[in-house]
């Protein structure tokens, strides 16, 4: 005999269908847009696996305008809130700040402003790729506590050995092991980290790729084996790439491209 599982709120079954956010659903549920079996679905609704979950097309058109955006992030910008006077990075999101090469057809408007939001964070003495966003499945997809999404960063490191700091050639006198336990091995508050691809782009840069995001991961990883960071920057999230887009540009998702 097998048990029956238990029925969850509407909002996070759809969540986990991957149709919308918690927030998203929620907002649909009050307008009544959402069907469980046919009927409208009144706020705080549970369904079983069973239960078949049916959208309005307004809802679906109104996911379809949500913009996601992909910054080239400068140092001095913190990814979310403003905080000790520095400007948050959604500030750059402006027409004068447009990359000319951005291949979308897509048009700014002050509206895809609103509810702009990044999803995932990069902190401010790091430059790169930091995605903003209006649809709540692409936050979902990319910050979800599932999430299991490949994030790329090129780090350039020096190595403080014997009362001087090694810029040049680090790679030729850092430890092996070190570089295995960067891999594999380390924890951060008092949980242990998920296993990273870690290797030598060149002699004075690693190039990491992480599968999760801890607050400063990347830092506090080098911290630990006697490494310091002196540039961070953020290349790849999942499919998508920085690659040509200038720092403190931006364009818009492209309408065939998927994290």
């Amino acid at each position: 005999m097998t048990d029956t599982p238990e029925p969850i709120r509407l909002n996070k079954r759809m969540a986990d269908l991957g149709l919308c956010s918690r927030r998203e659903a929620d907002a649909w549920i009050e307008r009544g847009w959402v069907k469980v079996n046919g009927q409208v679905a009144p706020m705080g609704f549970k369904v079983g696996p069973a239960d078949r979950i049916e959208v309005d097309k307004r809802a679906q058109g109104q996911q379809e305008q949500r913009v996601t955006i992909l910054l080239h992030k400068p140092v001095g910008y913190v990814s979310g809130q403003a905080e000790d006077g520095h400007q948050p990075a959604v500030t750059l999101v402006q027409p004068r700040n447009h990359w000319r090469g951005d291949g979308s057809r897509q048009r700014f408007a002050p509206d895809q402003l609103r509810g702009l939001a990044p999803a995932g964070r990069l902190d401010i003495d790091s430059v790169g790729l930091l995605v903003l966003t209006q649809d709540g499945r692409v936050a979902r997809q990319l910050i979800g506590e599932d999430s299991g999404i490949e994030k790329e960063y090129l780090v350039r490191v020096s190595w403080p050995m014997g009362g001087q700091e090694r810029t040049t050639d680090v790679q030729s006198v850092f430890p092996r092991e070190q570089i295995a336990r960067l891999r594999h091995g380390l924890s951060l508050d008092g949980q242990p980290l998920k296993p990273a691809r870690v290797d030598w782009q060149n002699p004075e840069q690693l190039r990491f790729v992480l599968r999760e995001g801890k607050k400063r991961q990347i830092r506090r990883m080098c911290e630990a084996v006697g490494l310091r960071v002196v540039g961070l920057k953020r290349i790849r999230i999942g499919n998508v790439v920085l690659g040509q887009l200038p720092q403190g540009q931006w364009r818009y998702l492209g309408a065939d491209e998927r994290f």
